[in-house]
């Protein structure tokens, strides 16, 4: 699996509390052993073309793209950044 991480993913990650981005690195830790992994609640956002989304825990998420083994990191916050492209 290659993980490529855009930069706004990395400006979004670096602005979170730090028990966020705890959570985050063990939810990506899961995402690298099985993308499928039940916990990350996978799903195709609606109406977002080929745009996926992945749950780090209640409240916050994080988008990605993917083609074959490359998995592109988009954003990652709250459902209202989200929902800001």
């Amino acid at each position: 699996m290659i993980i490529i991480k855009s930069p706004r993913f990395e400006k979004d990650f670096d602005a979170l509390p730090t028990r966020i981005k705890e959570q985050a690195r063990k939810q990506f830790g899961l995402f690298v052993q099985n993308p499928r992994h039940p916990s990350l609640q996978i799903k195709k956002m609606e109406g977002a073309g080929n745009i996926w989304e992945g749950r780090i825990n209640r409240a916050y998420r994080f988008t990605f793209t993917h083609k074959s083994d490359t998995y592109h990191l988009r954003r990652i916050g709250n459902h209202d950044i989200l929902r800001n492209p």
